[in-house]
């Protein structure tokens, strides 16, 4: 998976990038405690783990859907 592709997973489910500064982005979502990090650098590839990691913080379960 890409950083893009994980991108369009968020903004689908909700979120919205609240911050940057320079590859870091924030995103957030109403009625969502928590802010998600994503360290951005466009269409190279994310490790599989990582992405697990941050889509299991957003809450999203079924997102090879």
């Amino acid at each position: 998976m890409s950083f893009n592709e994980l991108i369009k997973i968020l903004k689908v489910n909700g979120f919205a990038l609240d911050a940057e500064k320079g590859s870091v982005r924030i995103y957030r979502k109403a009625g969502w405690p928590k802010a998600i990090r994503v360290d951005y650098h466009g269409s190279h590839e994310i490790a599989k783990g990582t992405a697990e990691a941050i889509l299991k913080s957003a809450g999203i379960k079924d997102w090879r859907k």
